[in-house]
């Protein structure tokens, strides 16, 4: 990570006081990009949270529904939080990944920072378990909504249903940009940045949830990796009847899923 700088929010920015914004190039090829920091009160567990797709590095803090609901949950366990931009809409690509390796460093560096649970949503839930699939030994828990497993079929769904849905043929033109082509061009990139494929390195604690009916990212996604974690001794799965994209992003739970995932990561 280069030229990287870190300055204060302002407070009347995001309604949050003790906010940093991380700014930096990537060392992998010089992108400029940034991420938002809130470090905890006390304490070396950070929660990461990637966005979706369309958004930015600070969609907790401006999209309304997921502020009301997710913010309060991470902040009131005492967590740091870390929300990076990752070259907007990458789907965890080879770059993004890069980027996010040196991001944790330098939490670790600058702030202490030991232990990182991933809980996400969409695009940014798809990217935790890449991210999970590729570098085990820095997520320490999962939490995933709505996400895909495999970016290769999914690129296919998505192309076959881009005339009826806009958004996803912009999908796939982003998963194409940022994975070196197609999946028919540069097949073992998609098959590394595979959660199904690598399915035995997600090891640590996952909870996944999914809407039965989302139009989105389809519901296979999330039942064909269940069915190749038929043995993890930490997994939970929710699929929510008549559910549409955003159901699980709003989805109450008992047990409590990031309590879940905190009891089984410590």
């Amino acid at each position: 990570m280069q030229n990287l700088v870190m300055d204060e929010v302002s407070a009347g920015t995001y309604g949050m006081s003790g906010l940093l914004r991380l700014s930096y190039h990537s060392q992998s090829d010089g992108h400029h990009d940034w991420a938002l920091v809130q470090p905890p009160k006390d304490g070396k567990t950070w929660l990461v949270c990637l966005h979706g797709h369309g958004s930015h590095g600070d969609q907790l803090y401006t999209r309304p529904d997921i502020r009301a609901k997710w913010l309060p949950e991470f902040l009131g366990r005492g967590l740091g939080v870390l929300t990076p931009n990752l070259r907007d809409n990458a789907w965890m690509g080879p770059a993004a990944v890069q980027d996010l390796d040196d991001l944790l460093d330098t939490i670790r560096a600058e702030f202490g920072g030991e232990t990182f649970l991933f809980a996400s949503g969409s695009m940014g839930g798809t990217g935790n378990l890449i991210y999970a699939a590729l570098r085990p030994q820095n997520v320490a828990g999962v939490i995933a909504r709505g996400a895909a497993c495999d970016l290769a079929s999914y690129y296919a769904w998505c192309r076959e249903r881009e005339s009826e849905k806009v958004i996803l043929g912009q999908i796939a033109d982003a998963i194409a940009a940022n994975h070196g082509g197609t999946p028919e061009a540069n097949p073992g990139v998609y098959r590394a940045h595979s959660a199904l494929h690598h399915a035995a390195r997600l090891t640590m604690p996952i909870f996944l949830a999914h809407g039965a009916e989302d139009a989105t990212i389809p519901v296979s996604q999330a039942r064909v990796l269940v069915g190749q974690l038929s043995d993890h001794p930490n997994l939970v799965y929710l699929e929510i009847p008549d559910g549409n994209h955003d159901s699980p992003l709003h989805l109450q739970t008992a047990p409590h899923a990031l309590d879940w995932l905190l009891a089984r990561s410590g």
